[in-house]
């Protein structure tokens, strides 16, 4: 154990520019499309705002800040804490941490034209895959780098027996090139036919947010929650099954009964949507009995908070996904604003708020340093949580009366949109506290950096040594 440790300042300079890189630009990524996010809201309440422009149509806006999370934040963020539990759990340094940086910053070239084409009205218009063409080869040659030295990485590790966190994280580097070049190759490049498009598409978004998204995620959780609470996790076998259920049936729902489709493919859908409850159920008893009823510890650790709450949110969209895809549910709610809350809450209230803690326990551990304000990082907890509750609950409880109202025939659509309205205000609001929080975390990252910088450089050996320590309260 003494020599592992020793390897950790070895371990963490292989990996501090790329994660760093990867959290920064990842952070600034989703203040941009959070900008453009409020700019889409505010459009369902006064549709000339902006209508003069037309790169910032309802049509453009929208799409580009959904890209802007899904490939600018979550995407990057999710390679740079994959990058430190690899290198962390598997002691070992990461291989070339100057390709992998440069890789990194090739990755935000192209989603910076990616979003441009967007814009300019080169969406493909198909969901979480409107990025035009020409951004795909940047993107997934990037990627390709990355994903290669980090493997190699896992290949090089002095620690041969894997946690589960190091399950999932290998799982979902192999898994994200598959799903993300499979639906380029079939919807944009060489498209399929009719009805065909919609079945892979929706296999896209399903597998980008079970298999990606929520791999990174419960990797995270896994790791982190015993790490804080200073215990091992409940059961190993426990996380195992969940595991293969996630690879088995993740990617195979998001199809409504009643769908224009041979019906033996909405109903496998169903099943492997409600199937789903099983591994999301089997992730919160192995959390519940890790945390052994010590709840007080969260008013404690700002990062156990983060990944607490993400993991309620995971937990709640699992249940209301296989809730959402049964046949007289679907029927009332498929159309609605129902599916952005549960959008809400998996990618804000699951992933995001997960990453967040990641961050937090992440960047002291690199830069040796305490974060620069606890004010702000209090501030990003509770304006991020309320803003994702208020949006969450008013886009389900509107979606929820929508349904019902569009299912009567007596009922005029624009009566439907009246209803609508206040929902979409708790909404409006709920995403100005999100910016407003995603603009305080931002500043007090560059915040960190701007002092390590000053208290690495070597004309400011006043600033390194006026330099906080490193966090002591946690085992590294």
């Amino acid at each position: 154990m003494g020599g592992a440790d020793s390897l950790l300042p070895q371990i963490e300079a292989s990996c501090r520019i790329p994660v760093l890189v990867f959290f920064t630009c990842g952070v600034a990524w989703l203040l941009f499309s959070l900008a453009f996010g409020l700019v889409a809201s505010l459009k369902l309440h006064f549709p000339d705002f902006l209508a003069q422009c037309p790169w910032l149509t309802y049509g453009r806006v929208r799409p580009a800040f959904l890209n802007m999370f899904l490939y600018g934040f979550a995407s990057q963020v999710a390679l740079g804490v994959a990058i430190w539990l690899t290198c962390r759990l598997g002691r070992a340094p990461l291989i070339s941490p100057v390709a992998v940086t440069c890789a990194g910053l090739f990755w935000n070239v192209g989603v910076k034209l990616g979003v441009y084409g967007i814009l300019r009205g080169d969406s493909t218009g198909f969901s979480w895959l409107e990025m035009p063409r020409y951004a795909f080869p940047i993107l997934f040659c990037s990627y390709a780098l990355i994903g290669v030295l980090t493997l190699i990485t896992f290949h090089e590790r002095r620690e041969r027996q894997l946690y589960v966190s190091l399950w999932y994280v290998v799982a979902a580097l192999f898994w994200f090139p598959w799903i993300y070049s499979a639906g380029n190759l079939m919807l944009v490049f060489w498209p399929v036919r009719g009805v065909v498009q919609v079945v892979v598409n929706t296999w896209f978004t399903s597998s980008l947010k079970e298999l990606w998204f929520g791999s990174i995620g419960v990797a995270a959780i896994f790791y982190f929650l015993p790490k804080l609470l200073e215990r091992p996790l409940y059961s190993r076998y426990l996380a195992l099954y969940s595991f293969w259920l996630v690879a088995l049936f993740g990617s195979w729902g998001g199809i409504f009964i009643g769908a224009p489709l041979p019906k033996w493919i909405p109903a496998v859908s169903t099943m492997a949507s409600v199937l789903m409850v099983v591994p999301v159920i089997a992730v919160a008893m192995n959390c519940y009995f890790t945390l052994g009823g010590e709840f007080k510890r969260l008013s404690q650790n700002s990062v156990l908070r983060f990944i607490v709450f993400g993991l309620a949110a995971y937990v709640f969209a699992g249940l209301l996904g296989a809730l959402n895809v049964l046949a007289p549910v679907s029927a009332i709610l498929r159309f609605t604003y129902f599916q952005d809350g549960l959008v809400i809450l998996n990618l804000f209230g699951f992933f995001a708020m997960v990453m967040f803690g990641a961050i937090y326990y992440i960047v002291p551990r690199l830069t040796e340093q305490e974060w620069p304000s606890a004010s702000l990082a209090k501030l990003h907890f509770w304006a991020s949580a309320s803003g994702i509750l208020l949006c969450v609950v008013s886009l389900i409880a509107g979606g929820v009366q929508q349904g019902f109202a569009l299912n009567e025939s007596a009922v005029p659509f624009l009566d439907v949109l009246k209803i609508t309205l206040p929902y979409l205000t708790g909404c409006t609001l709920g995403l100005i506290l999100l910016a407003l929080a995603s603009a305080g975390f931002l500043c007090n990252l560059l915040w960190a950096l701007a002092r390590y910088a000053c208290a690495t450089c070597p004309c400011s050996e006043r600033f390194a040594s006026n330099a906080k320590p490193a966090i002591t309260g946690v085992t590294r």
